[in-house]
């Protein structure tokens, strides 16, 4: 223990070997003034202003819709080292029946985003739950697993958008094989008898007065538009 006998008129705190590392100076291109790299971590303060982006999702398991926001933080702004990455998330729902696991899983998110590193983990993550009660499918025909798994999705998609994760692309060959079954599949359907060049709506029936397939159901009656007959009279 060391004793101190004189009175104490200043004092300084020395760092951890850690905090001098995480500050270390990278020197501009074309030389020049030495500039400190920030990167992500979890002692990095929230700045008062942050960008963000809002996702909107419908699902038919629910009669309200998500918004999901995930704001990002730009690091070493205006200089060469200039990143964007992710800070924090949220979701915002009208529909109360998951607002536990909700904030639950937001909070964890954002933790792991502020901890920085490689966080694109996540995506796989998330898009691997299922949901027990059966998925849904999205407009396009794809299916989703769970809830969960779309905002597995939403999360690369920002991720994509943001530079983190590489736009999956097909390489030649695969769009190649893509496009000769396209081909392949739309002339097996194609059709091939008079009806197929019909200027009537599609799903119409034939006329058994004027042989046109042109017959449709309005106003309750099954009616032709071509000449016009109809089952009411």
């Amino acid at each position: 223990m060391i004793k101190i006998d004189k009175k104490i008129v200043g004092y300084a705190v020395n760092q951890p070997a850690e905090e001098k590392e995480e500050k270390r100076e990278f020197k501009r291109e074309g030389g020049g003034d030495r500039a400190e790299v920030i990167r992500m971590h979890e002692k990095l303060e929230r700045p008062e202003m942050l960008v963000g982006s809002t996702y909107k999702v419908k699902t038919p398991v629910s009669d309200h819709a998500m918004y999901v926001t995930v704001n990002d933080i730009i690091l070493n702004e205006g200089t060469e080292h200039e990143k964007r990455r992710p800070f924090e998330i949220f979701i915002n729902s009208k529909n109360l029946d998951h607002y536990q696991w909700i904030v639950a899983l937001t909070r964890i998110i954002s933790a792991v985003f502020r901890k920085g590193g490689d966080v694109t983990f996540l995506v796989e993550e998330l898009k691997a739950v299922f949901d027990p009660r059966g998925g849904y499918w999205q407009p396009g025909g794809r299916f989703m697993p769970s809830i969960i798994a779309e905002l597995g999705h939403i999360v690369e998609k920002h991720l994509i958008m943001i530079g983190m994760i590489a736009a999956p692309e097909l390489d030649e060959g695969q769009k190649k094989l893509i496009a000769e079954k396209r081909a392949q599949f739309e002339e097996s359907q194609k059709q091939t008898d008079a009806f197929s060049d019909s200027d009537y709506p599609e799903g119409a029936q034939l006329c058994a007065k004027c042989n046109t397939t042109a017959v449709i159901m309005m106003d309750g009656c099954m009616t032709c538009l071509s000449c016009g007959d109809s089952k009411c009279g």
